[in-house]
């Protein structure tokens, strides 16, 4: 019972979870207001304005430097973590989602000229722009200020 309650007093977790949540919550406000329709499916899918692994990675690398010291091992580790995090969603989850269009668009064209593919299309939104990554690392800071 003891590894609950400290579980739900770890502010480090809980700013990531925040810091998380509310990067979602803001892909489907941002999804009704520019595309004039409620998307429930953009507070689980991936991509999308803000990063919200920025968010949650950037939350938790700030708490830990309230709570551990910004001189700390644990600092530095965190801070790394989120940078790899920031820089995979930027770079190799975008190119993924890049190839993902382009497969898309081959099957299109294959199934257009009569041939039959039985296959799913591919998710294309699962990266991030450099602007979605430092948006959800602000958000992040931000997130991590408040609760460190």
């Amino acid at each position: 019972m003891n590894q609950v309650l400290q579980i739900a007093e770890n502010r480090v977790l809980w700013a990531g979870i925040l810091a998380w949540f509310i990067a979602q919550i803001l892909k489907v406000i941002l999804t009704l207001i520019l595309q004039k329709h409620f998307d429930s499916s953009r507070f689980w899918g991936a991509g999308g304005m803000p990063s919200s692994h920025s968010a949650l990675m950037c939350a938790v690398a700030t708490t830990v430097g309230f709570q551990c010291g910004f001189d700390s091992a644990l600092f530095a580790m965190a801070i790394c973590f989120a940078l790899v995090v920031m820089y995979d969603a930027a770079g190799v989850r975008r190119a993924a989602g890049k190839q993902a269009a382009v497969l898309n668009r081959l099957v299109d064209e294959i199934i257009y000229e009569g041939q039959s593919l039985n296959e799913e299309r591919l998710k294309e939104l699962i990266g991030h722009t450099p602007i979605q990554v430092v948006a959800g690392a602000l958000l992040g800071i931000m997130v991590g200020i408040i609760i460190g």
